[in-house]
Formats: structure tokens, C-alpha cells, sequence
């Protein structure tokens, strides 16, 4: 999304420049790591505050994704010192990681969505999340969006019960989700099926290993890259995916774009891109049956997995694209922009 948001402010004509390369992650609370990643913080403050001056500052400073683990510690004290507009995209704030031990970055990410001349929120959830923990904020909606130029010539539907997933293989949410498909697909072991699966990751054999009893109807293909993973999606028949805390998932839009109805839960912030019962279906968390039932509807009626098919390539390219997003952005910086002055 980051790679995105910087394709939409260059095609809006905005010259986005990187101008840091100070990583502000910390995998755990540790008081040392913060002061240390704090002082190399106010060197990269001192350094682009002489680099600029007041002749050569920039229009306005954009962090993507500051959260507990990665507070922005450079923008908002730059943008007072510059008197430029601060924005962020992408804030996250959670009550229950005071408790374990990251009040004080919270602090951080809470002063920053506070000072911010607008705060992009891609799903309702955070926006609802941030409007409730910090009173005051300025928060506008940008809605997930892809580049839909790769998925242009359209899904050549060569193999309708082809099931295809695009995703890493990861412990946690990734894996819970892994663990839920294959769940979901021993139940439909009777229907004429075949499952593409695309990634890789620390996780490989033991996501292979639940997927061992359907032998040759999976294909592990590992990684590919976004041209190889267009084709392989425009190919394919549903895209499945169950999504467990999935913040709302680029690769719904992806599989979207090249015409492939998504079935999918209703968890967390899926429902942002996926239109249930119109674009693919969402199911209740954590229950396989139904999984299994949504796909198993869209392998017994082509005309329905056609016509969804169809709705979702259509609220991609018409809704969700880099223009319409690039537009968007532009009127929500330049106002941004008019309100500091």
C-alpha cells in the first residue's frame, strides 16, 4: 500500500521524495531499543531541518502506517519546525497495548493523529477506533484501492473451478487462515475442484502438511511477481481466501480486477472490499461449514460465479483503481494543505 499511495500522489502530479531511511520499529517494549532509536530520531530531525531550511522545505510531510510498534519520531516535531502540514495514512491506535508495555509509543501515535492536518483512514474500523481514542482528530476515508493496468485485457476464465489464494506463509493469522481452507475444503472433497496456492514463507511445511490429504488438486507455485500473479489470477475460477484478521486485504482487489468472485469472512476489515452476495460471499468467522458452503455454491452455478465475477471486476476498475484514488487523495492533500495556512 505504501508503493500505491506514492503511484497516487505522482500521478495527482505530486513529487514524492523519501527522505528518511530511519527505521522506527521495535519488536518489543525495551526501553534502551527506544531511546536509541529516539536519538537517531533527533539526528534525522537536525539533519533535514539544515538540509531544508525555510527556502527549500517541502509542501507538506505524509507517513503511512505509524502504530505502536512504529511511531512516526520525525514528521510531526519537522512539520511544527517547518510549519508544513502533517498528514498520515494509515493510523492505528489501540487501547489494550497500554498494558503491555507500549504506553508510551501509543503517546507518541496519539500526539501525532491529534497534530495532523488529516489522517487518511482506509476502513471504517479505524476510523471509528481513532475518532473514539482520540477526540479532536481529523479523519477522512480512502478507500482501499490497486492499480487495476495489469488486469486491463480482462480474465480469460480458462478454468472455472480452479480455486486460487495468494498469500504468505506466515505463523499467526495467515496460518489460522490457511488452517480454516483446508478445513472448509475436506468438506467439499466431493465437488470437482482444484486449488492454485501462491507464496511461500517461514511456515511452508507446515501449511503444506494441511493440505496433504487432497494431493494433486494443489499446486504450490511459491512466489511469483505481480505480472506472473495477474495471469495466474485472471486464469482461475473463485478466489478463496478466509482472511482471519486481515486489516482488508489488497489481494481481494487483485482477484476482484481479473474477475473472480472472492468468498471470504466477514472479520475485521474485509467487508471493505468485498461486497457480500454481490461481488463473493462472506461468512461468519471461524465457521468452516459455511466456508465450505459459499464455495461450494459458486462451483454448482456458473452463471452465479460468472455474474459475480463480473460485479467485482466492475467495482475494481470502476471504484477501487489508482485514478479514483489518486483523485481522491489530491483533494483531500490540497485541502489539507489550504487549512494550514
Amino acid at each position: 500500500m505504501a508503493r500505491l499511495l506514492i503511484a497516487a500522489l505522482q500521478k495527482a502530479g505530486h513529487s514524492v521524495e523519501v527522505v528518511s531511511g530511519l527505521r522506527s520499529f521495535s519488536k518489543l517494549p525495551i526501553f534502551e531499543d527506544r531511546q536509541r532509536i529516539a536519538a537517531s530520531a533527533q539526528r534525522e530531525i537536525e539533519r533535514l531541518s539544515g538540509l531544508w531550511g525555510a527556502d527549500a522545505k517541502p509542501d507538506l510531510w505524509f507517513c503511512y502506517h505509524p502504530y505502536y510498534k512504529a511511531p512516526d519520531l520525525i514528521g510531526p516535531a519537522l512539520s511544527i519546525a517547518l510549519d508544513i502540514p502533517y498528514v498520515t495514512a494509515e493510523a492505528s491506535y489501540s487501547p489494550r497495548r497500554n498494558a503491555t508495555g507500549w504506553a508510551e509509543t501509543q503517546i507518541l501515535v496519539a500526539e501525532a493523529v491529534r497534530g495532523a492536518s488529516v489522517n487518511l483512514c482506509f476502513t471504517q474500523r479505524d476510523m471509528n477506533g481513532l475518532a473514539a481514542n482520540i477526540p479532536g482528530a481529523r479523519l477522512a476515508r480512502l478507500k482501499p484501492f490497486i492499480d487495476v493496468d495489469p488486469f486491463r485485457s480482462g480474465p480469460v476464465a480458462a478454468h472455472p473451478h480452479r480455486l486460487v489464494t495468494v498469500a504468505m506463509m506466515r505463523p499467526g493469522d495467515k496460518l489460522h487462515s490457511y488452517e480454516m481452507l483446508a478445513r472448509s475444503l475436506s468438506l467439499i472433497g466431493d465437488r470437482e475442484w482444484t486449488l492454485t496456492i501462491v507464496g511461500d514463507g517461514p511456515v511452508e511445511n507446515e501449511v503444506k502438511a494441511l493440505f496433504s490429504a487432497f494431493g494433486e488438486r494443489i499446486s504450490w507455485l511459491g512466489q511469483r511477481n505481480a505480472q506472473e500473479v495477474a495471469a495466474l489470477l485472471e486464469e482461475g475460477g473463485i478466489y478463496v481466501w478466509p482472511g482471519c484478521g486481515e486489516a482488508y486485504g489488497i489481494a481481494y482487489l487483485e482477484a476482484q480486477a481479473a474477475g473472480l468472485p472472492v468468498v471470504a469472512q466477514a472479520t475485521a476489515g474485509v467487508p471493505e472490499v468485498v461486497h457480500d452476495g454481490v461481488t463473493g460471499f462472506l461468512t461468519h468467522e471461524n465457521d468452516a461449514q459455511a466456508y465450505a458452503d459459499a464455495i461450494a455454491s459458486l462451483l454448482d452455478d456458473s452463471d452465479l460465479r460468472l455474474s459475480m465475477g463480473t460485479a467485482a471486476r466492475r467495482f475494481v476498475l470502476q471504484e477501487r483503481s489508482l485514478e479514483v484514488a489518486a483523485g481522491r487523495l489530491d483533494a483531500l492533500l490540497k485541502n489539507a494543505m489550504g487549512g494550514s495556512q
